[in-house]
């Protein structure tokens, strides 16, 4: 019996993951590492701490990971003013959806709380949530269980009755060794060949889940 659903934010609910490929392309131009933008394929579902390691492995020990993180937020931030930050489609059905049939929310993202909170109310649909796990709330980042299995304790239902929804990798890999069933509605990365038998359904857009909870 299924009562409770736990989302990924990043690319699952906020069309977020292209504005930051574009931001990391921009803050690599000015400090002359062209091609930045290629990286985000290595770090989707990864926290901070997560990404950092694998900037030092993939562009050495004196990459400038502070001056770095400068710049692509502000770019971030300048592209999020100028043009928005879309939601993913479905999202604006599913969640009152969800919230009306009974089904507790949460949010598992690999983000940071400072800047999760920030654009769940911006988008509008914070409060559909009854708890949220952060990335700066954990030890340990997808794809490793540590945040799904957190998520299910923060509203209470074991993971056996809950669903994850995610986009990528990582965070399949993370919700299913976390005992939950896990949704792929992919974004930049379909998923690779190996994670496949840990996908319980797969669709093109949250809104596709919805047939799927009424069946």
């Amino acid at each position: 019996m299924i009562s409770g659903l736990v989302f990924d934010m990043d690319g699952l609910l906020l069309d977020s993951e292209r504005i930051v490929k574009r931001s990391w392309e921009e803050a690599g131009n000015e400090m002359g590492i062209p091609g930045m933008g290629e990286h985000i394929f290595h770090t989707l579902g990864l926290n901070r701490a997560g990404r950092d390691a694998y900037f030092r492995k993939a562009l050495g020990e004196d990459f400038g990971i502070a001056e770095f993180s400068e710049r692509m937020s502000r770019f971030f931030y300048r592209i999020v003013d100028e043009e928005g930050l879309p939601l993913k489609t479905g999202v604006k059905e599913l969640l009152p959806y969800a919230k009306a049939r009974g089904y507790k929310l949460a949010v598992a993202t690999s983000s940071g709380r400072e800047y999760s909170t920030k654009m769940l109310r911006e988008a509008g649909i914070y409060t559909y949530f009854d708890g949220c796990v952060f990335g700066d709330m954990v030890q340990n980042s997808k794809p490793h269980p540590e945040i799904y299995r957190k998520a299910c304790e923060c509203i209470d239902t074991p993971p056996k009755c809950c669903l994850a929804f995610e986009d990528a990798p990582a965070g399949i890999r993370s919700a299913h060794d976390a005992g939950l069933k896990v949704i792929a509605v992919p974004d930049l990365l379909e998923p690779p060949k190996e994670v496949l038998p840990m996908i319980y359904r797969r669709y093109e857009t949250l809104l596709d889940v919805i047939p799927f909870l009424d069946s």
